[in-house]
Order: structure tokens, then sequence, then C-alpha cells
């Protein structure tokens, strides 16, 4: 006896996919309803539910409820970016990897901070500076603050020999980031741990992630000059 293969929720969302871009629900059609997906498929609503609801954080569809599930008259791509492990960056470069923690604090969120992450007055967050290294070259210098309250087990994190991003990934969920990206010119200090002149332009990216409406971690990293980041969406 032969059992066949319990259909996925990414199965479905690949055919809708592939029905969609073969025009055989063109531009602005609507879809069949959860129900008749799941009949077609031989699985849950659920499993079909989960399919479009990605679907539609792609921009590929809209969905609307007692309306349905459309597809976008002009859909949207959204490039996605993943929180790498800096480590993992330099070693995938084929380079050797060095951390150092710089300097680590517990202080009162200050005031810029605060009106950022919306955190109340008086509230505690550790405050760490850390450079990272490819074959003993400045990469990466971070600057980073995270919400004790919460992540109350930072406090006793030690951060001499790991990274804080990558302890972050491994010990706190997060349910929403927001990343700004910008170019700047390097500070005095930051020349000094990047190893270039005073003024060069710098990539820098800014990130705070969420776990649903509790704010764990801003951060500001600085990379080495000619820096380049790319995605695929």
């Amino acid at each position: 006896m032969t059992l066949q293969r319990k259909v996925s929720f990414h199965d479905i969302k690949e055919e809708v996919k592939a029905r969609i871009e073969n025009r055989v629900w063109p531009q602005g059609s609507l879809l069949p309803t959860e129900m008749e997906l799941a009949e077609e498929f031989g699985c849950a609503r659920a499993t079909v539910n989960r399919a479009l609801r990605e679907l539609a954080e792609q921009g590929l569809v809209d969905r609307k409820r007692k309306s349905g599930t459309r597809v976008k008259s002009a859909p949207s791509k959204q490039a996605k970016f993943e929180i790498s492990v800096v480590r993992r960056t330099i070693e995938d470069m084929n380079a050797t990897y060095r951390y150092a923690l710089v300097h680590r604090s517990i202080i009162d969120v200050p005031a810029w901070l605060r009106a950022q992450i919306n955190v109340a007055e008086g509230a505690q967050i550790l405050h760490l500076n850390c450079m990272h290294y490819a074959d003993n070259q400045p990469f990466q210098f971070e600057d980073r603050w995270i919400n004790i309250d919460a992540v109350k087990s930072v406090v006793d994190a030690d951060f001499s020999t790991i990274g804080p991003n990558e302890w972050l990934l491994e010990a706190v969920p997060f349910s929403n980031a927001e990343i700004t990206f910008s170019a700047v010119g390097a500070s005095g200090e930051m020349a000094d741990f990047l190893a270039t002149p005073k003024g060069t332009p710098l990539f820098q990216l800014e990130r705070t992630t969420w776990f649903r409406s509790k704010p764990i971690t801003f951060v500001r990293m600085t990379f080495q000059p000619g820096y380049r980041m790319s995605t695929r969406y």
C-alpha cells in the first residue's frame, strides 16, 4: 500500500503562485474560496489559509473579509532581509572571524532611544559596543542596546566570547523588525575602529526588533569601507 504524501501549505502556495504567474488566475480575478481550495488539494482549510496569508504578505493577492481573495491588479514585490549572524557572513567569505567586546554597561535608557523604541522613563538597558573582524581586518562596528525588561537573562549573559546578535537569535524570539539603511561619514572614533580616514563614507544599518509590542533591541551596525548588501525578491 502506498501512502499519499500530505499536502503542505508550501505546496499550495507554490501552486497558487504558479497559476497566477501563468494567468490561470489573471490580475484582478477572484480566487476560489478556502473551502474549495481545501477540497481540491485534499487538506485542511487552515493549511490553505496559511498559504494565502503568505501570498498576501508577499504582495501577490489581496485578502478581504467576506470578499475573498483576489489577485492584485498590480502585484507588489517585497525584498526580504535575513537577520544574519556576522560570524557566518565572514566565514562564508572564507575569512577567519574574530570578535571583541569593547564596552559593556547597564544604564537608564537615554532620552533619544526612549523616544525611538517607546519605553518608560527610568527603564534599564544593556549597552554594548563590539568589533567584528575578517582575517584580522575591521569588518563591522556594532553599537547595541538591549531592553532588559524584555530580555531579563541578558544581565547575566557573557558577551566576552559571543556577539550579542548571535546570542539574541538563540535566546529570544522576535515578531517584527524595522530596518534603516544610510551612508555616514566616519567620525573620529569610528575611523579608529574601522581603520579608515575620518570622513570616509561608510554603510550603516540600524535595526529595531520587537516581540509583539515589546521592544527587544536597537542596534546600529557600521561596516568597513566598500561594504555592499544585496537581497532577492
